[in-house]
């Protein structure tokens, strides 16, 4: 399977560089530039693989059994346990708070509702995914670390649902690629003012959704703005040896374009 993911990633970069005119635009050179580094960060994380298995080898969910491809984005960041590192310190003192329940709205194959469940023995975890092979994988995955009592996996997630959990000690996660406008409406559930929040925003899919999400919650929250930095951890040793290129496509996360994260703390 692994293999096949590869090549498919080859030949659609060949393709893309076939289908090149003589004097190519810097949108379609960097189209094929985007191609051509995920199939070199797949043939990395099947090297992770084949050296380390499919286990998290670093941050908050060290240990963690995980999937072999994702259903959304860069694998062999997640493996390392490099993937969105800048939330690492705000994810483990959340995780010290004792919370009572974490809502997770595009969970993809389970990264952090099954790694949170693992971080949060307390906690339940509610996971949901309109994909549904995302919910098949974060299921498996679940099963495979041992926290199915405490994921519970859903479809779509209404903008009225967190009422549901009003009272609740709740940190809400929302990565849904621009849906985030659609989801977090505190109009239509007053409970999120005593929520946590950590929202990816996706601009380059929705325009102002940044700021009209800061301006939905600065009544009610204190909000952090988390910003893509460099990556700085301790790279195994066969990583160490690869090329300087290789070593920045294995952290790379497939971003298009910066996607700021807003970490939202009830206010008082």
């Amino acid at each position: 399977m692994a293999n096949s993911i590869t090549s498919q990633y080859a030949e659609l970069a060949r393709r893309r560089a076939e289908a090149l005119p003589d004097e190519p635009t810097l949108d379609e050179m960097n189209e094929l530039l985007r191609l051509l580094g995920r199939w070199r960060s797949r043939v990395l994380a099947n090297t992770f693989i084949a050296r380390e298995g499919a286990y998290i080898r670093s941050g908050p969910f060290a240990g963690m059994a995980y999937v072999t491809e994702a259903t959304e984005g860069a694998l062999v960041p997640r493996l390392l346990g490099t993937y969105e590192s800048e939330l690492h310190p705000h994810i483990r003192a959340f995780a010290a708070e004792g919370l009572e329940a974490v809502i997770d709205v595009g969970c993809a194959e389970g990264y952090y509702a099954v790694g949170l469940a693992r971080l949060m023995p307390q906690a339940v975890v509610h996971a949901f995914d309109i994909d549904a092979a995302a919910r098949a994988a974060c299921a498996d995955l679940a099963a495979r670390n041992g926290v199915t009592d405490r994921v519970r996996i859903g479809a779509e997630f209404p903008p009225d649902g967190f009422q549901a959990f009003a009272g609740q000690r709740t940190l809400v996660m929302v990565d849904a690629e621009g849906a985030e406008l659609d989801v977090l409406r505190p109009d239509l559930s007053p409970a999120l003012a005593g929520m946590s929040l950590i929202v990816e925003t996706h601009d380059v899919y929705r325009k102002g959704a940044f700021k009209e999400l800061i301006l939905r919650f600065a009544p009610t929250h204190d909000i952090q703005v988390v910003r893509q930095q460099p990556k700085a951890f301790e790279m195994p040793s066969w990583l160490q040896n690869l090329a300087h290129l290789d070593q920045l496509l294995a952290v790379w996360e497939w971003r298009q374009a910066p996607t700021p994260w807003l970490v939202m703390r009830p206010k008082g």
